[in-house]
């Protein structure tokens, strides 16, 4: 599953987008160094985060709130599910679809709300536009400066940060458990 998303997400990417090219590959290294707590689930999330972005593809637009047209490109290509939907709500998208007016078609796929998704989240707030590891409080300030005070992703960004967090102090917390198992 990893290699068909790695090769679609750069077919939809790396020329069009190069700067989400790099993003979303510093997400698929952040994902790999989960495979102690993602088990048997390592590919999937490999694969949701190498893909997470793909809806910013130019040819991939329909809705214009990229999880979503993200998830529609992965549905009709015939992709698993799971995949579409973790997509589908990479980090916290359903928030950010409810500022948007999209809250029915982002409640169409389902929230697993569990280690994979936190996972996924973890890893798109702890890597910057150019795919370094980046403090996830910090990139969401960066997010904030580059979209600027009254834009949907800025007011998203704050009114999400709590959930958001969660996301990656869970993550960070089952890291730390199978790394220093009692």
């Amino acid at each position: 599953m990893f290699e068909w998303a790695f090769r679609a997400a750069q077919e939809k990417l790396a020329e069009s987008l190069p700067n989400r090219w790099a993003h979303v590959q510093g997400v698929a290294r952040q994902a790999r160094a989960l495979r102690p707590i993602s088990g048997a689930d390592s590919e999937l999330l490999e694969a949701a985060a190498i893909l997470h972005d793909v809806g910013y593809s130019p040819d991939l637009v329909r809705t214009g709130f990229h999880p979503l047209d993200g998830a529609y490109f992965l549905q009709d290509a015939g992709a698993p599910a799971r995949l579409v939907h973790l997509v589908a709500h990479h980090s916290c998208a359903a928030h950010e679809a409810r500022l948007r007016g999209l809250a029915e078609e982002v409640g169409q796929f389902h929230d697993e709300q569990g280690s994979i998704r936190d996972g996924l989240w973890f890893c798109d707030l702890t890597t910057a536009p150019d795919g370094q590891e980046v403090d996830a409080r910090a990139r969401m300030d960066e997010i904030k400066q580059r979209y600027g005070a009254g834009h949907v992703v800025t007011r998203f960004i704050t009114e999400a940060r709590e959930e958001l967090l969660g996301a990656v102090d869970r993550t960070r917390s089952r890291l730390e458990t199978a790394s220093h198992p009692k």
